[in-house]
């Protein structure tokens, strides 16, 4: 487990793509994960994008560290998500949201203690344009850092949204 300092130093770090590979937007029902690497190349991370299959619009964004820590994810067009409701909110960015039910889109939090179980409404002035899937990916990497981003192309007649 990361002590929230950890975590938010990774988040915070710059990161680039780890291989100069080219990928496709996932199709719908499809999951592409995307080897990430620091620029400094100490630390590795995962980018998942996970596409629904019978909601074309749902999608989720997802940032790992050491394959099994969820840094940062952000669903759209999902199920709402509950939020612990605890006496000692473990971050002020949580405390309108302790206990509270938050629709999609929204961003779940690395936070100490918790894992990824705490969600806030996605942030409008990072995700700006999240009925566009492919834009919000491009979102999503500035969001985790990611200074060099991979190649993904994205195929208006294959990819719906």
């Amino acid at each position: 487990m990361l002590t929230q300092s950890e975590a938010y130093a990774l988040i915070n770090l710059p990161k680039k793509s780890n291989s100069s590979e080219d990928y496709s937007f996932p199709y719908p029902g499809d999951i592409l994960t995307i080897p990430i690497i620091s620029l400094d190349e100490h630390e590795k991370f995962l980018i998942d994008i996970n596409r629904g299959s019978i909601r074309l619009s749902k999608c989720t964004y997802q940032e790992r560290y050491q394959q099994i820590i969820i840094l940062i994810r952000l669903d759209v067009d999902g199920p709402p998500h509950s939020n612990p409701e605890v006496v000692n909110i473990p971050l002020s960015i949580l405390e309108p949201f302790n206990g509270k039910v938050i629709e999609c889109p929204h961003l779940h939090l690395y936070v100490e203690g918790f894992m990824d179980k705490w969600a806030i409404p996605a942030p409008d002035n990072e995700f700006n344009r999240i009925d566009f899937t492919y834009q919000t990916l491009q979102d999503f990497f500035l969001y985790c850092n990611i200074v060099e981003p991979p190649n993904v192309y994205w195929s208006q007649t294959l990819n719906e949204l």
